[in-house]
């Protein structure tokens, strides 16, 4: 019987850097490729700005997903033993901006300052070779996008604890603008402090009020005799206590790396399902990608059973809603509008058939966009 020899670590190392050398050419050669699509898009539509289309890369992330899956199928691997799927793919997102930035870097606005959770939304979404600008408000967003200053706005807009962010929803009311996909980041809670800050003398701790909320019994447990602050954002939070020997931070992880702050403890947030849900504004509409949402404002008769007549084609044809918000109309006293985000794509036969149903029953039917649903 033949014994297994373990090969040497002289040789685990030389065989490491050929294969860092296979990857650097593939990534080189894939930039090259990148620039020639560019080049033909240019060709065929020589007022383009952006080369970026939101469907193409939201189905090269799922192959990515889906290789990945299959490769530990057939080498009947476990989780521990290869890389996950959706880590795989940040890995192909960041390869994919630096490949667009050559061809056109894109500029987004978020919702800011620095270091927010929409920050991370943005980089997360477009990679970090994008150019993120943050912006005061949820409007500034808005208008900057409508006034093609920028490419794409990220803002949030329902929270899995704290519901929905209305301010985004009204902004729709009173914009053209479409909705080209969606981000959702798990809200991950650190306590962050600067260098030199000894645990026994931390006497405040700054976070945003609904941060502080949300990780109030694991603050309880650990330092219920320290002040908390609310600020602004958890990135002011960061920013406060860079120069501050005495005091702790909650934030993510962006604003820990954008102040250079060290992560006391990961995870402290009580609800560890705890997501939010952003979208990416543009101006223009979005192909199918074959995994899709589409969302709605519907503003309905000041009728006996209006909201029923909106929703049963849905139910009918076998569309499946994935939320539905109430708000204020703007032009009207006591009426209502509906946000309807349902699966399916603007441009498939059957959709299409309930949208045009809906519309003879209704005041008014504007589709804000469909895009992609969110892959990381």
């Amino acid at each position: 019987m033949t014994q297994y020899t373990l090969p040497t670590l002289p040789e685990l190392r030389q065989q490491i850097d050929s294969i860092d050398e296979q990857i650097h050419q593939l990534i080189n050669q894939r930039a090259i490729c990148a620039q020639q699509v560019a080049e033909v898009k240019h060709a065929e539509d020589p007022s383009i700005k952006s080369f970026y289309r939101p469907e193409r890369e939201a189905q090269v992330l799922q192959m990515v997903i889906t290789r990945q899956e299959q490769f530990k199928e057939q080498q009947k691997l476990q989780q521990r033993d290869t890389l996950h799927g959706e880590t795989i793919a940040r890995l192909f997102r960041e390869i994919m901006s630096a490949c667009l930035a050559l061809e056109s870097p894109l500029n987004i606005a978020f919702l800011g300052p620095n270091g927010t959770f929409t920050h991370t939304a943005a980089l997360k979404h477009f990679g970090h070779a994008a150019l993120t600008q943050p912006l005061a408000t949820i409007d500034e967003v808005f208008r900057e996008v409508d006034a093609q200053s920028v490419n794409y706005g990220v803002v949030p807009v329902e929270n899995s604890s704290e519901g929905v962010v209305n301010h985004t929803l009204d902004c729709f009311m009173g914009s053209s603008l479409k909705i080209v996909g969606e981000v959702e980041l798990r809200i991950h809670q650190n306590l962050l402090v600067a260098e030199g800050t000894q645990i026994k003398h931390i006497s405040r701790i700054y976070s945003h009020q609904q941060s502080l909320a949300q990780c109030r019994k694991w603050l309880d447990a650990h330092f219920p005799k320290v002040e908390r602050v609310a600020v602004s954002s958890n990135a002011e939070a960061a920013r406060m206590v860079k120069n501050e020997w005495h005091s702790a931070a909650i934030a993510g992880e962006t604003a820990a790396e954008l102040y250079a702050l060290t992560m006391l403890h990961k995870n402290i947030e009580d609800n560890p399902n705890n997501t939010t849900r952003f979208l990416i504004i543009g101006t223009e509409e979005t192909a199918p990608s074959g995994d899709d949402k589409t969302s709605l404002i519907v503003a309905a008769h000041n009728e006996s059973g209006a909201l029923y007549h909106i929703l049963e084609p849905f139910y009918r044809h076998g569309i499946s809603l994935t939320r539905i918000e109430t708000r204020p109309a703007q032009n009207n006293v006591w009426s209502y509008v509906f946000f309807i985000d349902f699966e399916g794509h603007q441009q498939q036969p059957h959709v299409k058939t309930v949208l045009d149903e809906i519309r003879t029953r209704v005041r008014e039917l504007r589709i804000l966009g469909s895009y992609p649903k969110a892959v990381l």
